[in-house]
C-alpha cells in the first residue's frame, strides 16, 4: 500500500508544476507504435440447435466441443447426473450423445452434427452441477460435454445451425 500511496502523491496536481520543470533526457532511440495484443477475438465458431445444444468448431472446422446452452441449463434446474458419451463413438446429427438429469426433469443431449467423440468431460461425473454454473464454458473446468472430430458431413450439418443472434431470438420467442 505504501508504494501505491507514493505513486499517487507523485501525480497529485500540486506536484505537476514541479514535474514539468524537471529536465527530461531525450531517448536516443525512436519509439515506434507496437501493437502487443490483437483486438479481434480469436474464438472458435459457435452455433446452436433448436434442442439447446451448442458446438464450437475450431478455425479449420476439423474439431469441436459440444455442450448444452445456458438457456437449457436454467430450464433444467439443478443438474444431479450427467451421462457422458464413450470415446470413439461415431454420431450423425440428432443421435443421442448423452443425457442430463436434474431435480426437475431428464433430457437427452443430441449431437448437433455428424462427428466422432474424442473425449468426454469426466469432471461432470463428480460435479454435474458444473453445467449449471458454466454451461457454455469449453475450458478445462467448464460444463462442456464432449470434444469431437468433424468430417465433411459434420461441416455441412454445422452450416444449418443457428448463430448466437438467431438462437437468442429463438429462445426469446419460444414458449416452454
Amino acid at each position: 500500500m505504501a508504494s501505491i500511496a507514493r505513486c499517487l502523491r507523485a501525480v497529485r496536481p500540486s506536484a505537476l508544476p514541479r514535474l514539468s520543470q524537471t529536465p527530461r533526457a531525450q531517448p536516443n532511440w525512436r519509439t515506434t507504435a507496437v501493437r502487443a495484443f490483437s483486438t479481434s477475438p480469436i474464438r472458435d465458431i459457435r452455433k446452436y440447435t433448436k434442442d439447446h445444444e451448442w458446438i464450437d468448431l475450431n478455425a479449420d472446422q476439423t474439431a469441436g466441443v459440444i455442450g448444452i446452452s445456458e438457456y437449457a441449463a436454467e430450464e433444467l434446474g439443478d443438474v444431479v447426473y450427467v451421462e457422458l458419451p464413450e470415446e470413439g463413438k461415431e454420431l450423425v446429427a440428432g443421435d443421442t450423445l448423452g443425457a442430463v438429469e436434474s431435480v426437475k426433469s431428464a433430457a437427452d443431449i443430441n449431437s448437433p452434427i455428424a462427428c466422432t467423440v474424442t473425449a468426454a468431460n469426466m469432471s461432470l461425473e463428480e460435479k454435474p452441477g458444473t453445467i449449471n454454473q458454466v454451461p457454455e464454458d469449453d475450458s478445462h473446468g467448464g460444463g462442456w460435454i464432449a470434444k469431437v472430430t468433424v468430417g465433411e458431413q459434420g461441416r455441412k450439418d454445422f452450416e444449418s445451425l443457428m448463430g448466437l443472434e438467431e438462437y437468442k431470438a429463438f429462445t426469446g420467442s419460444e414458449e416452454h
